[in-house]
């Protein structure tokens, strides 16, 4: 802490104490407010339309609530503005109102980032800004560490409030969210579009008739992706239970029990690195339908991904990171071994493996030492081909080995019946035709065994219950993962994964040092 910061938090205490012996109390239980701050500029506007003003152009008395995020004193007088959860309002503070002793407490005793509750008659002040003048005032909070508050000017010409960002360390920002938030208000409009988003996926869901269940985030088995898990202990049982890295394996066990459309939103976890599009902890929505194959579920995911878009942004297009995205049906369908031979000028099945780590080496890709023909292709595939797919594009039809739970494509055994959709050059959703053969998941799973043998610790265990949930007769089925972060990040226009994760994992302020 700096010996400045140690000495405004010293002035803010000081304060605190001579509130207390004023008699005030620095911590209200509740405050009466009748107007958000956008309703109470809405009702003067209304009532000055109306020609309902008082003689001196005052309106109705409104009681308002927020954290004062400017203020200057004029002699006998004061301005200030509050912000609540819909905007600002400015407040008028005038000492032949109030009275000495309390106009001298706004003066004395009050700081930028206290929370107040002001209650007076709405008017217009000379530069036209709507104006609630204080009667009485409150304070509901007080702010013993001072916000980050930028510098806020005025325009000369248009009059717009334009405020410069005091919190310009962006890890600062993410490590201390609830700061951010109070001092900028876009960054609020993200997690509002956030919720909106999942609003909307939830009525898409329920109106196709999917159920919406929970499936357990401790699990004994995890599977259902390509990850490593976290792990933990469970005392009473003194056994090791990992934190789901996907809701798979659960939800296709309740489509053997009988439900035919099943959802879930839910957070899952992978022990993975962090970087602009991964965060460890990160919200997934995974749907299942029986006696539908992934043909289905691509129409599923155009028609699902249009509705969130109209309802969440109420337009088709959209701008990320200043290229124009068209969400518009029908979506580009190509491929995976095409684009990639045309991305490589060989054919990627011929190949050998040697080949394909010869060309990732070339392109100096990551972890190759213990990668497998599958995984060389994925990577190859990140690298090559997945940076051009900036409009929405289905991929279709991926290797046998890199979709263990994927059935067979009907008329290439070589391959499995899978698709991933890629927005803006970054994976959105994933979905197959799942398999629903018992026999041949085990051998799946047992091939999988084989490269964690090698050293693959993102390769699936062999899961005997979910095999013997498959003995009992899964029904054709599709399935989909969407990841919502990433999502919202399209839709939100945010470069990173942190800036639409309330609270990201980071690392510790020491080892950021």
């Amino acid at each position: 802490m700096t010996e400045d910061l140690n000495q405004v938090m010293r002035t803010r205490r000081e304060k605190l104490e001579l509130m207390e012996d004023r008699g005030i109390r620095p911590f209200a239980y509740r405050y009466s407010r009748t107007h958000q701050a956008v309703e109470a500029v809405e009702l003067f506007r209304q009532e000055e339309s109306a020609g309902t003003l008082d003689a001196e152009g005052h309106g109705s008395p409104v009681s308002v609530a927020g954290r004062l995020m400017s203020f200057r004193g004029h002699g006998k007088s004061a301005f200030g503005h509050l912000e609540d959860a819909s905007g600002t309002i400015q407040v008028y503070f005038r000492r032949d109102l109030l009275g000495q002793e309390s106009f001298q407490n706004v003066l004395d005793l009050v700081d930028l980032g206290d929370w107040l509750g002001v209650e007076g008659e709405l008017f217009r002040t000379r530069t036209g800004e709507v104006t609630v003048r204080a009667s009485t005032w409150e304070l509901l909070s007080k702010s013993l560490r001072p916000l980050p508050i930028g510098k806020t000017e005025t325009d000369p010409e248009t009059g717009e409030r334009i405020t410069h960002s005091g919190f310009g360390d962006i890890e600062a920002r993410y490590r201390r969210r609830y700061a951010d938030l109070a001092v900028h208000p876009e960054v609020r409009e993200v997690f509002k579009t956030r919720s909106r988003i999942v609003t909307a996926i939830r009525e898409f869901m329920d109106d196709e008739g999917f159920l919406e269940v929970e499936t357990p985030v401790l699990q004994p088995v995890y599977g259902g992706a390509a990850a490593r898990p976290f792990l933990t202990r469970h005392n009473t049982l003194h056994r090791t239970l990992f934190l789901r890295i996907a809701d798979e394996l659960y939800l296709k066990r309740l489509i053997v029990g009988g439900f035919e459309k099943v959802y879930e939103i839910g957070k899952d976890f992978r022990n993975e690195g962090i970087d602009r599009v991964h965060n460890p902890e990160f919200t997934m929505l995974e749907f299942y339908q029986a006696f539908a194959d992934y043909q289905d579920m691509m129409d599923q995911v155009e028609r699902l991904l249009v509705h969130v878009v109209d309802r969440a942004l109420g337009t088709r297009t959209l701008t990320y990171q200043g290229a124009e995205i068209r969400v518009e049906p029908p979506f580009r369908r190509i491929r995976l071994l095409e684009a990639l031979e045309d991305a490589m000028d060989m054919d990627p099945l011929r190949a050998t493996e040697e080949e394909l780590k010869e060309r990732a080496y070339r392109l100096r890709l990551p972890d190759l030492e213990v990668a497998g023909r599958g995984k060389l292709l994925d990577k190859l595939f990140e690298a090559l081909v997945q940076p051009a797919l900036q409009q929405p594009t289905f991929i279709l039809d991926y290797p046998r080995e890199l979709s263990p739970l994927a059935k067979l494509h009907r008329s290439n055994p070589s391959l499995t019946e899978r698709f991933e959709l890629f927005v803006a050059g970054q994976e959105l959703a994933n979905a197959f035709s799942e398999l629903n053969d018992p026999m041949d998941q085990r051998r799946r799973f047992e091939e999988q065994a084989g490269l964690r043998a090698r050293g693959d610790e993102e390769a699936h265990q062999v899961d005997e219950d979910y095999i013997r949930a498959l003995e009992y007769g899964l029904p054709p089925t599709g399935g989909v993962g969407i990841g919502l972060d990433r999502l919202t990040m399209l839709l939100t226009d945010q470069a990173s994964i942190r800036d639409v994760i309330l609270f990201p994992i980071l690392r510790t302020e020491e080892q950021g040092q």
